[in-house]
């Protein structure tokens, strides 16, 4: 996709217009796959309100253009497409890295310890704050394969709407906490076990990292990969099939038809 990007650093608010071309790309990659023109149409309109609402800037030699910010857009949109923008407002920036980023700083694990970290990320969002994302990373998402740095992203932001990310996002009306809070326990505790048992696994092994990667993995998975999800962890799906108001296997599937 790389190579009709023009290369215009600090892209931000002033120009909130889609590239076709990028978008026309986008739209071939297998995580849209089975999105009816109505559906094509919304994601359009909600890629468009987040360019003109987010500031795109380039950090570390990256150049930041319209179609680079397209199809980052256009990830984006997707877990929102029944939701509605509003699940986006109240940060104002996506910072754009060639690759992987070098983070240094605290961590909190589970038992409220407090860590210095510094190792390199591929994506990082704060509360109210910017998000960060690799564009290398970007490049090899929506592939199918179960991978969207974007879609991670934007999971811990929605997260986030209700505090400090711990893969419990604010519900919808009718939507059991208890059966959400089960759901997503009984099914960390199975992968944690996996993967410190040193087991093979479907799902990226980083879901074990805390509960909020859990969820932000998930999310990635659901969309891009939602046979795998539904077949290892069926009631996970059935509880981001509500929380999404969407449903990919079935869109995905339709697609094959």
């Amino acid at each position: 996709m790389g190579g009709f990007f023009a290369g215009l650093l600090g892209w931000g608010k002033d120009v909130p217009v889609l590239d076709d071309e990028a978008w026309q790309a986008a739209m071939g990659l297998p995580v849209f796959d089975g999105l009816n023109p109505e559906e094509i149409d919304r994601l359009r309109e909600l890629a468009g309100k987040l360019l003109a609402d987010k500031a795109f800037n380039g950090a570390g030699d990256a150049e930041v253009d319209t179609g680079m910010a397209t199809v980052i857009a256009a990830f984006a949109a997707l877990p929102v497409l029944n939701l509605g923008y509003g699940w986006y407002e109240g940060w104002n920036e996506i910072v754009v890295y060639p690759g992987e980023f070098l983070y240094d700083g605290e961590q909190m694990d589970e038992a409220g310890v407090v860590h210095h970290v510094r190792h390199a990320r591929s994506g990082e969002s704060w509360e109210g704050g910017p998000m960060v994302l690799s564009w290398q990373d970007v490049q090899h998402s929506g592939l199918g394969e179960g991978y969207n740095v974007v879609i991670h992203e934007f999971a811990h932001k929605l997260d986030m709407r209700n505090g400090n990310a711990n893969g419990r996002p604010p519900l919808h009306s009718g939507m059991s906490p208890e059966e959400w809070a089960h759901d997503w326990q009984t099914a960390y505790d199975d992968f944690c076990r996996r993967v410190d048992g040193g087991e093979e696994t479907l799902i990226d092994p980083y879901a074990a990292e805390s509960p909020a990667e859990f969820f932000a993995v998930l999310s990635e998975c659901f969309f891009e990969a939602p046979d795998v999800l539904h077949q290892v962890y069926p009631a996970v799906y059935g509880q981001l099939q509500r929380f999404y108001l969407q449903d990919p296997l079935a869109r995905h599937f339709s697609g094959d038809q």
